[in-house]
């Protein structure tokens, strides 16, 4: 009997010292999350502006220039950053626990702005089409009839769809992503192997999707929308982010004292300039050579598939290296902001499809509205979500 006791007990220790532990914060990550979320507002405020395919009167090439990098890589890396700790949460939750916590987290500010943000937000670019149109009549074709767009908040319904796969996943084998997390623990020394793995991995799903489906096919059911050649490209950030959290994080990739964040910055933006200037000469054969036809030849989609998801890691590698090395600096503006960041992604597009809709008429240079719009999103998101924020209850969703 005393040997079945001791048994059992040394055999829980061995269970309690496998699963992932609850961990604090990680300030370098919060810096970067809050980062990329100032980088959707710049996204955002600076699309009407751009050379190609402005919407306003003025415009700026090198506005161009920050939404190609931008799209090409931010909406990945929230995918990744929001996979980090699901993996080490659902070995602390009931399978229905955690769903719970994710449909207050995400399906209820999801449902709130897609009945309300986004169709006040798109009121603005209705007015300038039918300036007759009243919000009533607009809200309730757009409800019923559609087009429904979902704006930015397509990433949290897709976030929460995966997650869901998370959840049921990992009843079905918790240890279904180690070999990732194996690799993840060799990348403390080697992060280069762990970036070409991730590359491979990130290609083969994302490159013959592009070709296949195009780059602007989207799938849309009322709210719902996805770009449809991103699925498998956002699904493995999300995983391949899950595999890293779900053990051992202290002496794996993204350790503190980790080679990616001792040293590397430069090499790993030296490969981010490489395919960011090659997608640049691919746009120029576009335009100058091929005469921007509306259906691109397969060779194309396939070059530029390539080029892009290796900017893409290799930017979301020079960022993690960035904060991870300056993670004890005074990043006094992103600590302020981190516990509004969410709030702030969910609340700004009506905000800055409004500014621009009012800069719209103003004899300004692209440079001088797009400042505006940014600096004044920026200000007032952050403002309307820090009042949200006071309401009881608000904190637990925002």
């Amino acid at each position: 009997m005393v040997i079945s006791v001791t048994q059992s007990a040394a055999a829980a220790k061995v269970e309690l010292q496998a699963r992932p532990r609850a961990r604090a914060r990680n300030a370098a990550l919060d810096h970067a999350r809050t980062f990329l979320t100032l980088v959707v507002l710049l996204h955002h405020a600076v699309i009407p502006y751009t050379y190609f395919g402005h919407t306003d009167p003025t415009s700026f090439l090198g506005f161009d220039g920050i939404v190609l990098a931008t799209d090409s890589f931010f909406m990945a890396m929230f995918f990744f950053l929001s996979g980090l700790f699901v993996w080490s949460g659902l070995a602390h939750k009931s399978t229905l626990q955690f769903l719970r916590d994710r449909l207050l987290r995400l399906g209820l500010p999801f449902a709130v702005a897609a009945l309300t943000l986004i169709p006040i937000a798109y009121y603005a670019i209705e007015l300038r089409a039918n300036p007759e149109a009243t919000f009533t009549a607009y809200w309730w074709k757009t409800v019923t009839v559609g087009p429904w767009p979902s704006g930015p908040i397509w990433f949290i319904w897709v976030l929460l769809a995966l997650d869901t796969s998370a959840a049921l996943l990992y009843r079905v084998s918790p240890r279904l992503l180690e070999p990732i997390n194996r690799l993840s623990q060799r990348a403390f020394e080697h992060p280069r192997d762990f970036f070409l793995v991730f590359l491979l991995i990130t290609g083969l799903l994302y490159i013959p999707s592009r070709v296949y489906f195009g780059p602007n096919n989207w799938f849309e059911a009322g709210p719902f929308s996805v770009q449809v050649s991103r699925i498998l490209l956002y699904a493995a950030y999300f995983y391949v982010g899950a595999g890293i959290g779900s053990a051992n994080f202290e002496r794996g990739l993204l350790a503190a004292e980790g080679q990616i964040s001792q040293r590397g910055l430069g090499a790993w933006t030296v490969v981010t300039i490489v395919p960011y200037a090659l997608l640049w000469v691919l746009i120029t054969i576009k335009r100058q050579v091929l005469g921007n036809p509306p259906q691109l030849p397969d060779w194309y989609e396939a070059a530029y598939g390539f080029f892009f998801v290796i900017f893409s890691a290799a930017i979301l590698f020079a960022i993690l290296s960035y904060f991870l090395n300056n993670r004890r600096s005074e990043f006094s503006v992103l600590d302020r902001m981190q516990a509004d960041a969410y709030g702030m992604f969910l609340v700004h597009y009506p905000i800055v499809l409004w500014l621009q809709y009012w800069l719209f008429d103003l004899n300004l240079p692209a440079i001088a509205k797009a400042t505006i719009a940014f600096v004044a999103t920026v200000l007032l998101s952050w403002g309307a979500t820090w009042v949200l924020r006071q309401i009881p209850g608000a904190k637990s969703v925002l």
